[in-house]
């Protein structure tokens, strides 16, 4: 668990299976026995690229979408997650903080600033919002050009073919489907167990690198910022990467707080809160008073009031989310699910665009090709970024064991923080290679500016199955961070010093 904790007033930012496949009990047959050839429950990045692509592919298609007020009372438009309250926003916040980074950097590049340079939270925000606007608008006018039907409407089922939805007002209406696809994703979680968690905290969507975003922001744009983390922070990541993340953090202003975890939450007569926690190596009580505390605990798949079990749809007894075989199929045959929802699917954007596309070209008779999973690339947004794809060393130790394979790394220092005179001690490069044979690459990790730039190139080498020598072949692009690369070349198992020099 992480609680993120700002110590200044943020008010604008409250702003692979296989089923016995049950018989339907209905038995309609032929085109024209149901409204719609799809019906998608769910408008964010995986719905609406299943219900385009379904439309665009001659599918007659609706697609039903309502966002229930958090419990402060927001809300956003059409575009899910991603686009209202997740990736969008907070890249555009981390922009806004590596522009403070880059105003410190180019005093030493001769531009002469003058002080105080300070940050104007409510500007940011408003032209933020004011992006996110006009993506709600343009899914609109999308799915309208391609003649999606869309219903401002919460989906729950009534059977495997019928889907009921409800408007603000609570009127009803029902719609028939040849097929159902389940797109609805999650809303965060509060710690309820903790006192005053609900009451006086705010949440937010977490993936285990979210919290550690919003505080790299947050302090980049000048606010003292406190990170509680229970255990280890980015959890399911590589850890020696993780570690040079927050190490990061640490030397960039952030404040850590290992091993806490919160007791409870309190607002004091001066409007501050007063977070009390345990740290779990000493077991003794700390205090410290905040403006805002922002809870990343997790989050809850959105299946509670679609029922789906009365229909059904398995859904695991842990998780809540749905079960799926590899085709995004349910236990229900003519029920499928995609994104965040999804048992044992990545809860990353790309990943639900990308299942959805290729079930509707299924769907439609185009395809048969399946969602790949393996060797997806992803990024964490913190200051110093880190972008990853394949597998961590930890994980390809355990699969290959150790003595079978191969660590490449390098401490390289970017171009850019030499004249700034940055630090670069975290800036890190490792590529995990199978130990024997044409060495293939089992995972790339690399740390630094424009990470995820970077990891996208080599990200198609990965899922080509390309080797450490092909890598080694490559001719680099100078000078850049990309480069260094195509010449790495000394092994962690040598214990000789990895240090990049020269040019």
């Amino acid at each position: 668990m992480a609680a993120l904790c700002s110590k200044h007033r943020l008010k604008h930012l409250q702003h692979l299976c296989s089923f016995g496949f049950k018989i339907p009990r209905r038995n309609f047959a032929g085109k024209g026995k149901y409204d719609y050839d799809l019906v998608v429950i769910g408008g964010g990045s995986g719905g609406l690229a299943c219900s385009k692509e379904a439309a665009q592919l001659g599918q007659k298609v609706a697609v039903l979408d309502y966002v229930e007020a958090s419990v402060r009372g927001t809300t956003w438009g059409l575009g899910g997650t991603c686009v209202n309250v997740g990736c969008i926003p907070k890249k555009l916040m981390h922009q806004a903080a590596l522009l403070g980074t880059a105003v410190k950097d180019a005093k030493k590049y001769g531009w002469k600033i003058p002080e105080p340079v300070s940050h104007d939270w409510a500007t940011m925000s408003q032209a933020v919002q004011n992006h996110v606007k006009s993506l709600n608008w343009g899914h609109r006018v999308q799915l309208q050009d391609r003649k999606v039907k869309y219903l401002n409407m919460k989906g729950s089922l009534v059977d495997e073919h019928t889907i009921r939805g409800m408007n603000a007002k609570g009127k009803e209406m029902t719609v028939t489907a040849r097929n159902v696809v389940i797109a609805t994703g999650g809303r965060p979680k509060y710690p309820t167990h903790v006192p005053g968690a609900l009451e006086f905290g705010i949440s937010m969507m977490k993936w285990p690198h979210v919290g550690l975003e919003c505080a790299g922001f947050l302090t980049g744009i000048g606010l003292d910022t406190t990170v509680m983390v229970r255990s280890i922070a980015l959890r399911g990541f590589d850890q020696q990467m993780s570690r040079l993340v927050t190490d990061y953090m640490e030397a960039y202003g952030t404040r850590f707080s290992w091993d806490a975890v919160p007791k409870k939450v309190e607002k004091l007569p001066s409007g501050l809160l007063q977070v009390t926690w345990t740290d779990t190596q000493s077991k003794q009580e700390h205090q410290d008073a905040f403006n805002t505390v922002l809870w990343a605990v997790g989050r809850a798949p959105e299946t509670k009031t679609l029922n789906l079990k009365q229909v059904g749809v398995e859904l695991n007894e842990d998780t809540g989310k749905v079960i799926v075989a590899a085709d995004e199929r349910t236990s229900m045959s003519n029920i499928f699910a995609i994104g965040d929802i999804a048992q044992g699917r990545p809860e990353l954007t790309p990943t639900a665009i990308k299942a959805g596309k290729l079930l509707a070209r299924r769907l439609a008779g185009h395809s048969s090709q399946l969602m790949n999973y393996d060797n997806v690339p992803t990024t964490v947004f913190t200051p110093l970024e880190y972008g990853c794809v394949g597998l961590s060393e930890e994980e390809a130790e355990r699969r290959c064991g150790k003595e079978n394979v191969e660590v490449y790394h390098a401490f390289y220092k970017p171009l850019e923080f030499t004249v700034a005179e940055r630090d670069a001690g975290q800036c890190y490069i490792k590529v995990v290679c199978e130990g024997h044979g044409d060495q293939r690459v089992l995972g790339l990790h690399f740390t630094g500016p424009n990470a995820g730039e970077v990891t996208q190139g080599f990200a198609l080498g990965l899922q080509c199955g390309f080797t450490y020598a092909q890598l080694r072949d490559t001719v680099g692009i100078h000078p850049t961070c990309a480069e260094e690369l195509t010449k790495i070349n000394i092994t962690k198992r040598s214990g000789l010093d990895a240090t990049v020099t020269g040019c």
